[in-house]
């Protein structure tokens, strides 16, 4: 067989060729700009020439600082396409882990979105190798900033060549892009991925019993671009020549379910908590979402209400993916098996709700102290993976020594296998609660609270007990309306139906706002640092 390099920039290539009339719809701070992949094409020459004028080189680091939109694409393919590496900086990050990312990856160059500059104002002099920021606007002036040396990207482009070459004789294991994790208990955890890796991934979503992806979708991801690649979902779309619609800066609910009426999303994918307030918006309006095919959700499990929701009153399929920064991320998907279409509508729910049945192309295993745990839906192990969009190590990071063994990577996510080989996530390592010598699962409490009527938000955590060892706590936001008709003892008699008595938290409060990490996943540190104080003196 023929030794072709699996490379990033033959996406582009493709689109260019084939789908030059098949359009990026980028929502930017001034409105919507509807660009065809022949375009697309043109102006990621341009970055990559300028790019190269300015001192990027093979094997630097290139920051961005962006919302989902067409600028962000460009970056995507104009920086591994000449040899360099994409760094997506992760704009919710604290200022201490902005620093602390920006400086170990060693960025060169920072592509920023005009409305995020006061961010990297405020931690310019803490930034030791950016030596370049071009800010990224549809206003070829440049604001008023103290960035120095500083460039307008629209300008910028403009000092670039629409014919410059991609190369093609890069090493497909050479480092394509980076991402670090978000980080809730230490410093984020630097990933790079490799050519040959994202390319791979991007197969992977057009399997037909992953996403399927193909040139006849319009694909939104709602998942951020600096989060994962977005999922994978822009590669991908570019080189099957997807309609791709990206929904910019400071997006709503509202606004998530607008974009999809408008431009008639058939796939779209974000963290629950998205697809939690879109019900939310839905029940306040009136939207035609009979486009969609597909709402792919991920990060954390999914709430059984929510994909009911979707799947009986909306009529909209909604699985949950299963994947982590360091996986890129594609590990799992809850499709249905062909022998599964005849299942009444609460085993399908029951079945989209788990984190699903391992992809082709990786190896997966939940594992204890005695080996592989069978499949019965019952035994807890640790859930390890191997692959060729695995990574293999933690970027210039001595955790690599905990996380990755034997060749294996050790996700820190305690799972059980049913019969049919379907994952299921019952907790984090950090997360399992254990009281009486027996192990309770959080995600199954919180996930159970979020099928009532009246609970919007719910997280569970433990506390520490005299006797038990540790006893589960539930924090629970309402839904407007129901702050005065629900009281405590009720969600806790909605529970009683569901798990032993020993399950029920002791307590449960009626918080204002669960606190979540910088992609949507409740901050359960954060809680319990909040209660720290109260359950200790108590």
């Amino acid at each position: 067989m023929m030794k072709t390099p699996l490379l990033l920039s033959s996406f582009m290539e493709r689109a260019e060729k084939y789908f030059p009339n098949k359009y990026v719809i980028s929502r930017t701070h001034t409105g919507i700009k509807r660009i065809p992949y022949s375009e697309i094409g043109k102006r990621t020459r341009r970055l990559a020439s300028a790019l190269e004028k300015i001192g990027m080189n093979k094997g630097d680091k290139i920051g961005s600082f962006a919302w989902n939109h067409h600028r962000h694409l460009e970056a995507y393919f104009a920086v591994p396409s000449r040899g360099a590496i994409l760094h997506m900086v992760n704009i919710r990050l604290s200022e201490e882990h902005l620093i602390y990312v920006i400086n170990h990856a060693e960025d060169k160059i920072l592509m920023i979105d005009v409305d995020l500059i006061p961010t990297i104002e405020n931690i310019r002099d803490r930034l030791t190798t950016v030596q370049h920021f071009i800010i990224m606007s549809d206003d070829k002036t440049l604001p008023n900033t103290t960035l120095s040396p500083v460039y307008s990207y629209e300008q910028f482009l403009e000092e670039g060549d629409e014919q410059y070459p991609f190369l093609h004789d890069l090493d497909e294991y050479a480092p394509a892009a980076m991402c670090y994790t978000s980080a809730t208990t230490g410093y984020p955890k630097g990933v790079v991925y490799s050519h040959r890796g994202l390319y791979l991934h991007s197969m992977a979503l057009g399997l037909a019993d992953n996403l399927g992806i193909k040139e006849s979708d319009i694909a939104m991801p709602v998942v951020p671009m600096f989060h994962v690649n977005a999922w994978g979902l822009p590669f991908a779309a570019v080189w099957f020549g997807t309609t791709l619609v990206l929904p910019g800066p400071s997006f709503t609910p509202k606004l998530i379910a607008e974009l999809i009426e408008q431009e008639k999303v058939t796939i779209t994918a974000g963290v629950p908590t998205i697809w939690i307030g879109v019900l939310k918006e839905l029940e306040a309006r009136d939207y035609d979402l009979s486009s969609l095919r597909l709402i792919v959700s991920g990060g954390s499990s999914s709430p059984k209400g929510v994909i009911k929701a979707f799947e009986e009153k909306y009529g909209i399929p909604f699985i949950s993916g299963y994947g982590m920064t360091e996986t890129t991320p594609i590990v799992a998907i809850s499709s249905l098996k062909s022998y599964m279409m005849d299942y009444s509508l609460e085993e399908v729910i029951e079945t989209r709700s788990k984190t699903g049945l391992v992809v082709p192309g990786i190896e997966l295993k939940v594992i204890n102290d005695h080996g592989e745990v069978p499949r019965d839906s019952k035994t807890i192990g640790e859930l390890i993976l191997r692959g060729p969009w695995i990574a293999d190590q933690y970027y210039k990071d001595d955790r690599t020594t905990d996380a990755f063994k034997d060749g294996w990577l050790y996700t820190g996510d305690i799972a059980v296998v049913d019969q049919e080989g379907y994952v299921k996530i019952t907790d984090r390592t950090k997360d399992l609660i254990k009281s009486g010598g027996e192990w309770i699962s959080s995600v199954d409490i919180e996930n159970a609270l979020m099928s009532h009527e009246a609970v919007f938000e719910a997280a569970v955590i433990a506390v520490p007990h005299p006797k038990w060892q540790e006893r589960p706590l539930a924090c629970v936001v309402l839904k407007q309306g129901y702050e005065q008709k629900v009281k405590a003892e009720d969600l806790k008699n909605f529970l009683k139906n569901q798990f032993a008595s020993w399950w029920i938290p002791d307590d449960l409060l009626f918080v204002d706002e669960i606190p979540k990490t910088s992609v949507g996943k409740f901050l359960k540190r954060a809680l319990r640092e909040q209660l720290k104080e109260h359950y200790s003196n108590s």
